[in-house]
């Protein structure tokens, strides 16, 4: 309980106002305070019609919240525009309005905290010995789920008119972002009804290292999910690669786990879907290009 206050503190002392939006409104808080974690950030867009109606709203949680919305904040001078994408996918009639709450990654931390623990115990050898290196620091993704469930969902919930319930709960995220976005829907099913993994680095560490024990991490996936997955309950999930820069090494691997959704009866085009955008590189303006085409499946009212 006491840490569940700090971290509502936390939040509540640092937020602020953004800017108002005619196509919405954003909002940032800063310095947010997480049980075992690096301190944490959050941007979080309002839809239009928040301020001037009553009514509740799916949410959406969003990994690298820095590159979601707006340029200045973002790494390479790209972002998702995810904001643009919801506003399509509404427009489409086939989507509610979602709230979306932006994550920042943590700097040099990310990697850490969005390593799937559960993968990062199960793999050994020298797959485990590159992960500690790339990591340099322990794996914190479980306290990072934990913290995401628990305080920061809890603060969202109570802050802001949403619905609560599983199958009005998203969370999306790419490359370590996409395994993040797996691992809280294989680990959490109770809380992600919906989940997009978007360009998921399946090699979890530099691919070109990975080479020559590429099967032994498409068996730690394979093996991964079929002991998680479950059946699909009414949940969804997205998958989807490129095939250039770092994407041309992902379909191998993304090959495996279809087929392994496949093989536990999710049904695709319902329960899950896969796909290969050609000539798409693994950068922000690709997954923005696709973006409102993720939204409007995965979040589709059913």
């Amino acid at each position: 309980m006491y840490r569940l206050l700090a971290a509502l503190l936390g939040l509540l002392a640092f937020s602020m106002p953004l800017r108002a939006q005619e196509a919405g409104r954003l909002l940032e808080y800063e310095r947010v305070s997480a049980a075992g974690l690096p301190d944490q950030r959050l941007s979080i867009w309002l839809p239009p019609g928040y301020d001037a109606d009553d009514q509740r709203y799916p949410v959406l949680y969003m990994h690298d919240g820095h590159n979601l919305f707006d340029l200045k904040n973002s790494n390479f001078n790209k972002i998702w525009a995810a904001d643009k994408a919801m506003l399509s996918a509404v427009k489409s009639g086939k989507v509610e309005p979602h709230i979306i709450v932006g994550i920042w990654a943590p700097g040099s931390d990310r990697y850490r905290q969005y390593l799937p623990r559960s993968a990062y115990d199960a793999a050994s050898g020298t797959l485990r010995t590159r992960m500690d290196q790339t990591a340099n620091g322990e794996v914190v993704s479980d306290l990072y789920l934990a913290w995401i469930i628990g305080p920061l969902k809890s603060w969202v919930d109570s802050s802001f008119r949403t619905r609560a319930g599983r199958d009005d709960t998203a969370i999306v995220g790419s490359s370590m972002g996409g395994l993040m976005s797996c691992y809280a829907f294989l680990e959490a099913p109770q809380v992600f009804g919906r989940a997009g993994c978007v360009s998921s680095h399946w090699p979890a560490i530099d691919p070109r290292v990975v080479e020559g024990e590429d099967r032994g991490v498409r068996d730690l996936w394979d093996a991964w999910f079929a002991a998680r997955l479950g059946q699909p309950d009414g949940r969804r999930v997205w998958l989807d690669h490129g095939t250039a820069t770092l994407d041309a090494y992902y379909a191998p691997y993304q090959q495996v786990i279809d087929a392994r959704f496949a093989a536990l009866g999710w049904q695709k085009g319902r329960d899950w879907e896969s796909k290969v955008y050609q000539g798409a590189e693994h950068e922000e303006n690709a997954w923005a290009a696709r973006l409102p085409e993720i939204f409007g499946w995965l979040l589709a009212e059913d």
